[in-house]
């Protein structure tokens, strides 16, 4: 894997090479056959999910099936920032595979690299108020319609 590889993942695009180099020595990578949880509702968050092949399928009790994310989704940034629970169960709807980022992989990139770990920690938090704006969004009433 190069750094260029991570380009495809929208919160590591702006990132530089160096700090994507960094980041490559901190991800494991996992192959899930198809029907194979990544992980479960309710089960700690542990960490960020990169799909780099294949496709995941999302649930909740809450609002059953979520839809599904292929090749270059992102998943779980909050649990690198804070402790909890998984708020939906991903499981592998084809083969799949995906690059972990463990919490414990991100307090080691905050203490060896943490120009990369603010620049990360800010794409995260990026994605979250977009993602937090578009919820908005979609609550709000047409007010003109």
């Amino acid at each position: 894997m190069t750094p260029n590889d991570l380009k495809r993942f929208g919160i590591l695009a702006e990132l530089s090479n160096d700090d994507r180099e960094a980041l490559i020595e901190l991800l494991d990578r996992k192959v899930f056959r198809k029907g194979r949880s990544i992980y479960r509702e309710t089960a700690e968050a542990d960490g960020l999910v990169l799909v780099a092949s294949g496709e995941v399928r999302l649930s909740s009790r809450r609002c059953a099936d979520l839809g599904t994310l292929g090749e270059g989704s992102v998943l779980g940034g909050a649990s690198l920032l804070s402790l909890g629970q998984r708020e939906a169960t991903v499981k592998a709807e084809a083969d799949c595979e995906v690059l972990l980022l463990a919490r414990s992989s991100y307090r080691r990139l905050v203490e060896d690299y943490p120009r990369t770990a603010c620049r990360l920690t800010e794409a995260i938090a990026s994605d979250l108020a977009a993602l937090l704006r578009e919820s908005l969004d979609s609550l709000t009433p047409d007010i003109f319609g």
